[in-house]
């Protein structure tokens, strides 16, 4: 049955349904039980289920249209470098930005040569990876967490001991890096994110 020369129902919908049970098992392995467990940052939570989301609903999409090998990686490419303009994003959530696309792109796009053992394999493998990394990461117990900053002259690349010893009296922990983030000259504050030993908090 067609309305608007469009078919109602295709065999491809089962397809979908069936690989976005896999994408998203996979994601929410990724996102929920590997970074929210470690990271404890909702913030990019909701962003990566969205995007994983829709890039496996658009990929799904678009592959109707026969896309060549190019424009596959044109898209692929796209996604991959974005960015919101609002904050910086640091290099670990971009990493586990760029998995979530990734594997939302082989769960979409992958076509009749391609088994679902591979499929799953691949995922698996991604899954592997990421959680031997994590545990080596832990293995130095570091915890991160973002303060308001408000002397805003510490802030300065040649301040830095006098920002780490403030930071370190008013927190009680011994700091092991210090990233600056957002800073805001009519507030005089900075949004500073700091990674101490999990031993000391």
């Amino acid at each position: 049955m067609e309305l608007f020369d469009v078919a109602l129902f295709d065999n491809d919908f089962y397809k979908m349904i069936f690989r976005f049970g896999i994408n998203i098992s996979f994601l929410t392995l990724i996102i929920r039980y590997l970074y929210y467990k470690n990271a404890r940052n909702k913030e990019y939570f909701f962003t990566y289920y969205m995007i994983g989301v829709i890039v496996f609903f658009l990929c799904f999409t678009l592959k109707k249209f026969e896309l060549d090998l190019g424009m596959a990686l044109g898209l692929f490419a796209i996604f991959g470098i974005l960015r919101y303009r609002t904050n910086s994003i640091e290099i670990k959530e971009m990493t586990y930005l760029f998995v979530i696309i990734g594997v939302s792109v082989i769960n979409s796009l992958a076509n009749k040569k391609m088994s679902y053992a591979e499929i799953l394999t691949a995922n698996s493998v991604v899954v592997i990876a990421l959680y031997l990394t994590e545990w080596f990461w832990t293995l130095k117990h570091l915890v991160s967490k973002v303060v308001i900053y408000e002397v805003i002259e510490n802030i300065k690349p040649e301040n830095y001991d006098l920002l780490k010893a403030d930071l370190e009296e008013r927190i009680g922990v011994e700091i092991q890096q210090i990233n600056i983030g957002d800073v805001d000259f009519l507030k005089d504050t900075a949004e500073i994110t700091i990674r101490y030993e999990n031993g000391n908090s």
